[in-house]
């Protein structure tokens, strides 16, 4: 009896081999964004003769959490974006490629380039953040029973990458120099996107899926469906 290829493939502890190129991904990304936010508020309020912003601690609070919760709410946009122009794998592409480019202007030092570097990051996340999830899950065929224990492994990759990021980024940061640690933090996303182009072959069954299920509807379809609005306006009059 022959085996479908999906779940023939058990390359990576059992799993598709593609779940290794979006755990490593996303295992850089968390790297960068968890290590440069573990310093983020001490160099807002650092004094500028430490090489820190100086700012109050009401401000740097207000702004670290403005930061925070736009991150989260772009990744709304960010999923809308891939499902109508960009696709999946794309967003995943631009959100790494706007992440670091957002690091590397936070490293530079005038005020300018932090706001900039910010909202840089904010938006690369919101493209990266929901559709990396989109691709793990369209690794495996429908009814897969390693689906759940993938997202597991991936889930993993999310932790390991949050808890070495704060103790690289954040020591470079504040024990050598501010703008350093915000470096790292873009070296770390720049490697996650290095091995995610390389990787791309292992995650064409996934980026096949998603391409079949936005498939444009067929031909009269809109027809169709405005022919039907207005039978159904007739009748309610």
């Amino acid at each position: 009896m022959s085996v479908p290829a999906a779940t023939a493939d058990r390359g990576f502890f059992g799993h598709p081999r593609g779940l290794s190129t979006l755990f490593f991904t996303e295992m850089w990304e968390r790297f960068s964004y968890y290590g440069m936010r573990a310093f983020l508020i001490l160099y807002m309020v650092g004094p500028v003769a430490a090489g820190g912003l100086g700012f109050s601690d009401a401000r740097a609070a207000s702004i670290y959490g403005t930061y925070t919760g736009s991150v989260w709410g772009a990744a709304i946009l960010g999923g809308l974006a891939a499902d109508r122009f960009l696709g999946q794998y794309r967003s995943v592409l631009i959100g790494g490629i706007i992440i670091a480019a957002g690091h590397f202007t936070l490293a530079f030092k005038a005020l300018p380039f932090f706001y900039t570097g910010l909202a840089l990051i904010v938006i690369g996340t919101g493209l990266l953040k929901p559709n990396v999830s989109t691709l793990v899950g369209s690794l495996y065929e429908q009814g897969d029973a390693r689906r759940d224990a993938g997202f597991s492994l991936f889930y993993m990759g999310i932790n390991l990458g949050a808890f070495i990021g704060p103790l690289i980024a954040g020591y470079l940061a504040q024990r050598v120099n501010w703008h350093l640690g915000f470096a790292c933090a873009g070296f770390g996303m720049a490697l996650g996107l290095v091995q995610y182009v390389v990787g791309k072959r292992r995650l064409q069954p996934a980026i096949t899926r998603l391409e079949r299920k936005q498939v444009a509807p067929p031909a009269g379809a809109w027809r169709r469906f405005s022919s039907g609005a207005r039978t159904s306006k007739q009748d309610r009059r």
